[in-house]
């Protein structure tokens, strides 16, 4: 077949628009600390981030999602919902400089406990109902710090009718919340804990991230997400989740996104440094699948590498 009759009936496009960088960001000054499980990758202090925005601009992602790493961190995780916390201060900077960005906040308290868990503890687990309190705080003060969207990765029951009704008294009615809807305890998220400090003190998230097995809780929870008020769902992670895509796509018709989590990211650099695979068209692979399952957002760290493959036309 021609190349071009090919690309002309192509059934799977994408655009650079539908694109996410996840990016970290640490407390302090002056920094820009590679991320030795995901080599490429950095943590940034909030006055050396706009190196990487400027970048991701120039390749046309407009679109972040801010995790952030304090110095301190305590039971409550009270740097989550700080006003003067080390995400919220990337927000108010980020939208003062980049005011052409997109800035989304990841809501969870993993990276804020110093337990590692994704709420606030009662004995040795997690208090589900008394954790939402603290999850709307974190939303409200992401947003009065610039976020223009949050994004709730804490798999907490209730969590995000609690977010928009707290928004919604807050006078944030048109603020969008993209829900980690089916997010699975998997083997597929070691290098992001390394990344973020967040790895659990003791136990795991089994208790209240999604069992891998189960095909329609996952769809279950997407609905419940969508009838709390979700304005997104989200697959995660990515690259194993194809069916699900598809069926919670189906399912729920919002917009959906998928998470090529940090294992994916990581596998496809130590396969390709080995010589094993050639890195770009797995890469695109990776992501035309995800689009093919029916994601209509896709959250990468390969996110300013495919921007180029799609300008390029190798891809798109």
């Amino acid at each position: 077949m021609h190349p071009g009759l090919r690309k002309m009936v192509r059934e799977t496009r994408m655009d650079k628009s539908s694109l996410i960088y996840p990016m970290f960001i640490v407390e302090g000054e002056n920094i820009k600390q590679e991320i030795s499980a995901m080599p490429g990758q950095y943590r940034y202090s909030a006055d050396r981030m706009g190196e990487k925005l400027e970048s991701l601009l120039r390749a046309g992602v407009s679109s972040v999602l801010f995790f952030g790493i304090p110095k301190h961190k305590d039971a409550m995780g009270s740097m989550a919902y700080a006003q003067d916390g080390v995400v919220q201060r990337a927000f108010e900077r980020a939208k003062k400089e980049f005011p052409g960005m997109y800035l989304i906040g990841d809501v969870c308290m993993c990276e804020y406990t110093s337990h590692g868990h994704c709420g606030v503890l009662c004995k040795e687990g997690v208090d589900n109902d008394r954790t939402l309190e603290y999850l709307a705080r974190t939303a409200v003060s992401q947003v009065q710090a610039g976020a223009d969207m949050v994004a709730p990765s804490d798999m907490m029951d209730g969590r995000v009718a609690a977010i928009r009704r707290t928004l919604d008294a807050e006078g944030f009615l048109h603020t969008p919340i993209m829900a980690y809807s089916a997010k699975f305890a998997s083997s597929f998220y070691g290098p992001f804990r390394e990344a973020a400090k967040s790895a659990p003190s003791f136990g795991d998230r089994k208790s209240y991230q999604m069992d891998y097995h189960n095909r329609r809780e996952a769809v279950k929870e997407a609905l419940l997400d969508a009838a709390e008020g979700a304005d997104i769902v989200m697959v995660k992670p990515a690259m194993a989740y194809g069916d699900l895509i598809r069926e919670i796509k189906e399912a729920v018709r919002l917009p959906a996104a998928a998470y090529s989590v940090s294992g994916e990211y990581a596998m496809v650099k130590g396969a390709s440094a080995a010589g094993y695979i050639e890195e770009a068209p797995v890469v695109c692979e990776m992501a035309a699948c995800a689009y093919r399952a029916g994601a209509d957002i896709y959250i990468s760290y390969f996110a300013e590498e495919l921007a180029g493959y799609i300008e390029r036309g190798v891809i798109g």
